[in-house]
């Protein structure tokens, strides 16, 4: 079963009370759960489309696809997510954190750095480490259970 989940109460906790009324936070997460959807499906046209002008430059869209499945496989293949918190940044960017669960068995926290433009927020980037809190390993199919 494939969770993507979206803690709306836990997001307005790590933003600064001043940012708090000017950021919605349940709309600045919705790209990143879109597009770890649009993975899950295989769908690179629909994830790009969820990227940052910026990214969008540095990457055409083929270009991205390698990126994200050669260096954030756990993102590429998720089977599970969830937003823990966010926090305001600079010059208007919000980081959000996000918990997640690849298929391959390992669990990390991804860092997203949201920027909005003129269409809705967008990805402007990632970074990744182990999220030891997680612990997940999945059962082979042909593993008997009970």
């Amino acid at each position: 079963m494939i969770r993507v989940g979206v803690v709306v109460a836990a997001l307005a906790v790590g933003v600064p009370a001043s940012a708090q009324s000017a950021v919605d936070a349940k709309a600045v997460a919705e790209p990143i759960t879109r597009q770890l959807e649009a993975f899950r499906r295989d769908d690179y046209d629909t994830a790009y489309a969820f990227a940052s002008a910026g990214v969008r430059q540095a990457f055409d869209r083929h270009g991205f696809e390698r990126m994200v499945k050669g260096g954030y496989p756990e993102i590429a293949h998720s089977i599970s997510a969830f937003v823990s918190r966010t926090s305001g940044g600079p010059d208007g960017h919000v980081f959000v954190h996000v918990k997640i669960q690849g298929e391959n068995g390992n669990s990390i926290e991804a860092l997203y750095d949201m920027v909005q433009e003129s269409d809705g927020w967008r990805i402007n980037g990632v970074v990744t480490k182990p999220d030891p809190g997680m612990v997940f390993r999945p059962v082979p199919p042909n593993a008997r259970t009970g």
